[in-house]
């Protein structure tokens, strides 16, 4: 059966991988750059056993899974087989703190934890906390139960071979794919980070809007590099879910290193390679960047925005096309690619996929039509991708007539092409009036000097806000009070009053996630700690 006609009829994706290995049984599904790799039917059956295992060991459908490891095979064949056993996987940042990981546990109600040597130690302390087994008893289940790889199980905890049965039992079908299938924990720009709730239905439908987009972002063909984090949406489903549905071949590593990310490009001939934007950045000035990219056909920037300086400089260095989208991870993740756009537009982050709407509204919730169809407004989006709210109840997911507000601000162009503007969090109210961060920033990073900067809001007796720029100097014995005033002065030149920085705070290096995004939340809990006097 074609490709296409497999991907039609599943119920789901790990139903993709079995899809592949009939038809594709002895191709190489992924590796990693240890050289350790599985076929599309060594996958197939990996998944298998881990879903039988997890039956074996009392894992049912819809308990929760947590998985804290890093890009590695047992990341995917773990992820894949909860997905069969119609469990739950929850996959979390495996640099996350004890603290963070005892968080999620007793918010995801987890009855298992797959781990691996770099984590098991802070899943173990996690575990071991007085509210995660509280949690546990109050809700009448057990305390989570550790599943290592690559390291040696203690006292009850599995050993991941001796999670993988040998006894393979067939899992019933899908039942229905509005079943819950990942739990993601989103970061935020404040509060306590929630887990968006991802059905099978959403995962399966982003898959197939994306597979729809010519020219295709992955090809059966193509190798694709796996350097973006799998616990992220980015790389669990645009990148993994991407090469799955196109039986492309996945290279897994575990950290992005400028040198040795380029010598695995070339090793393995990886033809797409999606990353977060900081990995332009940390390529400027390699030595004969463009020879070594030379099996790239494409590169796929997402999870934070893209300077239209840096895609012109890039492909003007390299020759490979760089295409950037917008996504989220209640979107499951990805909702425009400029690879849907007729001609390349400076700032611009594409057009919507297929079967997705976008919408703009204003402050009161109303679509922006008519002569206001020009202004930037909240990005409101419908599709079959969308998450069905926020564990555990489905809180503040789509509206009933499927909308859901992004918390995003942006403006179509008549093309239907989106610029995003800046976050509905993010903005800062000085005397009343709206001031969107990204419009300072894009002033203030053409000071001659200024590597990078973030602009937050900080509370101000006067006008309620205030607007604090953080600058990051391009070199790093330059003068910082030369620096601070020429941030003044431009803005002075370019900003009307209200938007203007009445602060310059310059500073070593900007705080940021794993996939390249500014931690502004870090920076406003500096500010009230400094307003508070706990800071000088």
């Amino acid at each position: 059966m074609p490709e296409t006609d497999h991907a039609r009829v599943a119920p789901d994706v790990a139903a993709l991988v079995e899809a592949a290995a009939q038809d594709l049984p002895d191709r190489l599904a992924v590796v990693e750059a240890g050289g350790r790799g599985l076929t599309w039917s060594g996958l197939d059956d990996e998944v298998d056993r881990v879903a039988s295992g997890l039956g074996s060991h009392g894992i049912l459908a819809g308990h929760r899974v947590m998985i804290a490891m890093g890009n590695r095979i047992e990341f995917v064949t773990t992820y894949l087989g909860i997905l069969r056993a119609q469990a739950v996987a929850v996959p979390v940042n495996p640099g996350s703190t004890v603290t963070e990981l005892a968080a999620m546990l007793v918010d995801s109600g987890a009855r298992a934890v797959v781990v691996d040597a770099d984590t098991v130690d802070a899943v173990r302390e996690a575990v071991d906390r007085t509210e995660v087994a509280a949690a546990a008893r109050d809700e009448g289940r057990p305390v989570p139960r550790l599943v290592v790889v690559g390291v040696e199980a203690a006292t009850a905890e599995i050993g991941y071979d001796d999670l993988r049965a040998s006894d393979v039992r067939p899992v019933p079908p899908l039942p229905d794919p509005e079943k819950l299938a990942v739990l993601l924990y989103t970061s935020g720009t404040s509060g306590r980070p929630r887990a968006a709730m991802l059905t099978h239905r959403a995962l399966l439908a982003n898959v197939e809007q994306v597979a729809s987009v010519e020219p295709p972002m992955i090809s059966p063909d193509d190798v694709v590099l796996g350097v973006l984090p799998l616990f992220h949406v980015y790389g669990l489903g645009a990148v993994l879910g991407g090469v799955i549905r196109h039986r492309a071949k996945l290279v897994l590593t575990d950290r992005f290193d400028p040198e040795g990310t380029l010598d695995l490009i070339e090793d393995e001939a990886c033809s797409v390679v999606p990353v977060a934007p900081p990995v332009f950045a940390a390529w400027r000035g390699v030595d004969a960047l463009a020879e070594r990219l030379g099996p790239v056909r494409m590169i796929l920037s997402g999870s934070a925005p893209l300077s239209a300086e840096v895609v012109e400089e890039f492909t003007a260095l390299v020759k490979v096309p760089v295409h950037q989208g917008y996504g989220l991870t209640e979107a499951a993740p990805v909702v425009t690619t400029t690879l849907l756009s007729a001609d390349a537009k400076p700032g611009s982050v594409g057009a919507a996929l297929s079967g997705i709407d976008l919408r703009l509204v204003d402050d009161d919730g109303h679509p922006l039509e008519g002569a206001e169809a020009d202004d930037a407004g909240e990005i409101q989006i419908r599709g079959r991708n969308l998450f069905s709210g926020y564990w555990p109840d489905g809180a503040d997911g789509p509206g009933a007539d499927g909308w859901w507000s992004t918390g995003d601000v942006g403006f179509l162009d008549g093309d239907g092409d989106l610029f995003l503007v800046d976050r509905v969090k993010e903005l800062v109210i000085v005397s009343g009036f709206n001031v969107y961060p990204t419009e300072v920033e894009a002033v203030v990073g053409q000071v001659d000097g200024v590597r990078q900067v973030a602009v937050l809001g900080t509370p101000d007796e006067r006008t309620g806000e205030a607007v604090v720029a953080y600058v990051v100097p391009a070199d790093a014995e330059a003068d910082a009070d030369a620096l601070v005033a020429a941030v003044h002065a431009l803005a002075e030149e370019r900003l009307a009053p209200y938007k203007r920085p009445g602060r310059v705070e310059v500073v070593d290096a900007l705080p940021r996630t794993v996939t390249g995004k500014i931690r502004k939340g870090m920076l406003r809990g500096y500010e009230r700690r400094k307003a508070l006097g706990i800071l000088e």
